[in-house]
């Protein structure tokens, strides 16, 4: 049976970065061909153009056109593309949906606003729903194209840093378009709305990110997919581990969850501060991509990071970059 566009195992692509700090244009087309040897993933998985974890806060517009325009070359149809729209204005998310639209993505990957604290830290989305909402429509009737929705808000209880149930309920029944959505929850707050969707949103996929609980999300069944940037570095572990899952051996599952990924997994998501920078270290040290330097004000990776990251990696039988070189790069960050 064909996947359908929505219930897909989405990579938030990384972006690979020159020392100068420019796209490293080889090294992204590297990362995407990395992705698509995969038999599984390039027969399961899509990928995102411009995510946050692709850095696109700090992208200008003809950056982030450059950007989905090399995902398109390489996949070349082989797997859906989505592309990240954000945007400092209003303006600038559907000039990002309508190059998405003209250059050919599939669907677009929308994140909330930011800039002011009327419209980041200090935003209420029960009771100012529209600050966001707004915002999606807009590219919503630019486009009228599927859209996949990155709920990232000021944490809350119990939902962690999702979106609230009700604005989620709310947003999707006012934008049919919305067939996606990223759950970025808290534990709690996941079991609450994915029951939720499966209830009044059925046709809105659950496309989790958070991989450290990826365990209990296949073991409870409540995900139709994924959005996240844990394939950049785990590829062969998650699939074993989501195979065990969907065979329903559940001895199998247990025994590579805690045979090292479920460690790597957590390490790497501790920290909401330090997420992207471990993304890309363990990306690197896998030899995905040929650095891990991040645009400044991103921070740099510590030692303490790309030794655990290696040691990590290494437990879950994914071959890592040689100690000589990890040395290297920790001595010259930490």
């Amino acid at each position: 049976m064909k996947t359908s566009l929505s219930r897909r195992l989405y990579s938030a692509l990384l972006l690979p970065l020159r020392p100068d700090l420019k796209i490293d244009e080889s090294g992204l087309r590297n990362l995407i061909r990395q992705h698509l040897k995969n038999p599984i993933f390039k027969e399961r998985g899509g990928l995102v153009a411009n995510p946050e974890a692709g850095e696109i806060y700090y992208l200008t517009r003809a950056e982030k056109q450059r950007v989905l325009e090399i995902v398109l070359e390489e996949t070349n149809g082989l797997v859906p593309v989505i592309a990240g729209t954000f945007g400092w204005t209003t303006s600038d998310t559907v000039d990002g949906a309508k190059d998405a639209k003209q250059m050919g993505a599939q669907g677009l990957f929308v994140s909330p606003p930011a800039g002011s604290m009327d419209v980041s830290s200090a935003w209420d989305p029960l009771k100012y729903p529209e600050v966001w909402l707004d915002q999606i429509l807009e590219q919503d009737r630019a486009t009228d194209l599927p859209i996949f929705v990155h709920p990232v808000v000021t944490p809350s209880q119990p939902w962690g840093i999702g979106l609230p149930l009700q604005a989620a309920l709310r947003y999707c029944r006012e934008v049919p378009n919305i067939v996606g959505w990223k759950t970025t929850y808290a534990y709690p707050g996941h079991r609450i709305l994915s029951r939720a969707f499966r209830q009044s949103l059925p046709d809105v996929a659950l496309l989790c990110s958070s991989a450290q609980f990826f365990h209990e999300y296949l073991a409870t069944g409540c995900i139709d997919g994924t959005i996240t940037g844990s394939w950049n570095y785990g590829m062969e572990p998650m699939l074993a581990h989501m195979a065990a899952w969907e065979r329903n051996d559940a001895n199998a599952a247990r025994a590579l969850w805690d045979s090292g990924l479920a460690e790597l997994q957590e390490y790497i998501y501790a920290e909401p501060g330090r997420l992207h920078v471990r993304y890309k270290v363990a990306s690197w040290l896998r030899g995905w991509i040929d650095s891990p330097v991040m645009r400044p004000p991103m921070p740099a990776p510590r030692l303490e990071e790309i030794q655990t990251i290696a040691a990590r990696l290494a437990a879950c039988g994914i071959e890592v970059r040689s100690g000589a070189e990890v040395n290297a790069v920790a001595t010259s960050r930490a």
